[in-house]
This record gives C-alpha cells, sequence and structure tokens, in this order.
C-alpha cells in the first residue's frame, strides 16, 4: 500500500495527515495530549482534508476535552501500591516516610520516595514533578549536543514545562525549545524523537512536505517513535462524500 504524510494545522490544532490507497477518510484523537491524525484516501488533496477536519471539529474538541478531564481525574494520590512510569517503565510508588530531605529515586521496580511524615499528597507530587524534570535535565542536553552537528543547528535556549497539547514547541526567532514534563515518563526514544522534531523546526517552520523530508533523512523511524509516544487512538469514520459519521 502507497502511503504519503502531511502534516497541518487548522485553527489551532496540528493534524497528522497520511494519505493512503483506502476508501474512507478516518480522524483519531490520541491520548494524552489529544493529537490529532487523519487518515485520507489518496485521492483526497489537502484542501478536501481541510474541509473534512473543519466539519469535525467539535467532535474533536469533545474527545480532547474528555482526555483533559480524564487526566485531572486519575491524578495520583501519591501513596504506596501506585503505578508510576519512568523512561517507558511501569514502577509501583513506596512512600518512606523518615526525617530529613524528601527525595526520590529508582531501586529495581519500585520508585522510592522518602519523605517526612505526615507529607501532605500535593507536596509528594510536588517532589515527583521536579524529580521528573531533573531527569529530563540530565538526559537533553547530551541530546541536543548529539543532532547539532548533524541538523548544523544550534539552540541556544531549552527550557521544561507542562503543556496540555503538545510534547514540544519551538520559537524559530529565537531558538527556544520547550519541552513537556510528561516526557520523563516516556521512552528515551520518544525524547529523542521530539528534541529532532523541534529542532527541525529551526530549518522548516511548518510541517509540510518539505518538514517530513528532512524527518525523513534525520530519523528515518520517526513516525514509529511518534506513535509510541501518541499511543492508541480513539477514532472516528465517515464516508468521504460526507454522508453520516
Amino acid at each position: 500500500m502507497s502511503t504519503a504524510s502531511a502534516y497541518m494545522t487548522i485553527r489551532g490544532i496540528d493534524i497528522d495527515v497520511i494519505y493512503k490507497d483506502i476508501k474512507n477518510l478516518h480522524i483519531g484523537v490520541y491520548p494524552p495530549m489529544g493529537r490529532v491524525r487523519v487518515a485520507a484516501p489518496t485521492q483526497l488533496d489537502d484542501d478536501n482534508v481541510r474541509l473534512a477536519v473543519i466539519q469535525r471539529l467539535p467532535w474533536i474538541k469533545r474527545q480532547r476535552a474528555q482526555m483533559q478531564a480524564a487526566e485531572r481525574q486519575s491524578e495520583r494520590e501519591m501513596i504506596t501500591g501506585e503505578s508510576h512510569y519512568v523512561w517507558g517503565n511501569r514502577l509501583r510508588l513506596k512512600v518512606i516516610e523518615r526525617p530529613g530531605r524528601a527525595h526520590l529515586e529508582v531501586d529495581g521496580d519500585k520508585l522510592l520516595l522518602y519523605a517526612p511524615e505526615g507529607v501532605s499528597p500535593e507536596r509528594r507530587r510536588e517532589l515527583l514533578d521536579h524529580w521528573y524534570r531533573s531527569q529530563l535535565r540530565q538526559v537533553i542536553p547530551d541530546l541536543i549536543a548529539k543532532w547539532e552537528p548533524i541538523l548544523d543547528v544550534s539552540v541556544p535556549r531549552w527550557s521544561i514545562r507542562r503543556m496540555k497539547t503538545k510534547w514540544g514547541s519551538c520559537n524559530r526567532e529565537t531558538g527556544h525549545i520547550w519541552f513537556n514534563a510528561e516526557l520523563a515518563k516516556k521512552h528515551p526514544e520518544s525524547l529523542e524523537y521530539i528534541v529532532v522534531h523541534e529542532m527541525t523546526h529551526h530549518l522548516e517552520r511548518n510541517h509540510g512536505e518539505r518538514f517530513t523530508k528532512l524527518m525523513d533523512g534525520y530519523l528515518p523511524n520517526w513516525r514509529s517513535r511518534r506513535d509510541q509516544l501518541n499511543g492508541a487512538p480513539l477514532a472516528h469514520e465517515f464516508w468521504t462524500d460526507g454522508a453520516g459519521e
């Protein structure tokens, strides 16, 4: 089956488009960030896809809102026995109450949280967030240093922050790159994909054919890394003539 890829942004939402030898257009909204991907018949062009996505925007926005609500509802209580992910591995949290400085460390398949007695769940979540950020700070500089000579790009500044709908973002004018703090939970290959993706935006602003070709050249398996990062979709199918959903 022959395929081609494209990117587009519609009303502030980034869209991945894959053209395939298929009959129907298919839209998927992927947790946890609400990334939107479209599988479209090869006979359609970008304008047809754009129109189809615009027509389904209410559905897309509902799915994204549900994902954000689910994320809030699943907020961790930070108690012994909970599951937490670190670099793609599922670890069991073990809370150890003892005097002294609060900190976290990995011990085999366990994530140990040392904290004084009576520390609130909010403070424990804050400690975990800071720890995740420290994990990213340890590995991002080496990844950037690895890819700067390959892409012939300089990254003067980067930061970590929480983002609701993106894994990373780039200011092409200043070269500043932001990374989502949640990336510390994902497989290291996913983080490298985001590093390369955002650094490639130094060379090409938009998600068009040139951007896709650059990514294909620098990181040939970037699509599988992206799919691993974005997880399983909630899908929405409809006929290309628009008759029903």
